[in-house]
């Protein structure tokens, strides 16, 4: 996900969309334990989409 979309998102929707990355994130994280994923880079990607969810709330948290 791109900072431009999420620019465009509502606060709720920012929020939102974070718990549903940090839940899939939790699941990958612990499939990649138990067993290979096809793509590990997946994980980064996630944990990328997360922080920038969390960076983009925190500016408009400051910002108000």
């Amino acid at each position: 996900m791109k900072q431009s979309v999420i620019k465009e998102m509502k606060t709720d929707e920012i929020e939102e969309r974070l718990q549903i990355e940090v839940e899939q994130f939790e699941k990958m994280k612990f499939n990649h334990a138990v067993s290979q994923l096809e793509n590990p880079l997946s994980l980064r990607m996630k944990r990328r989409v997360i922080a920038r969810l969390k960076t983009e709330l925190r500016k408009r948290e400051l910002s108000n």
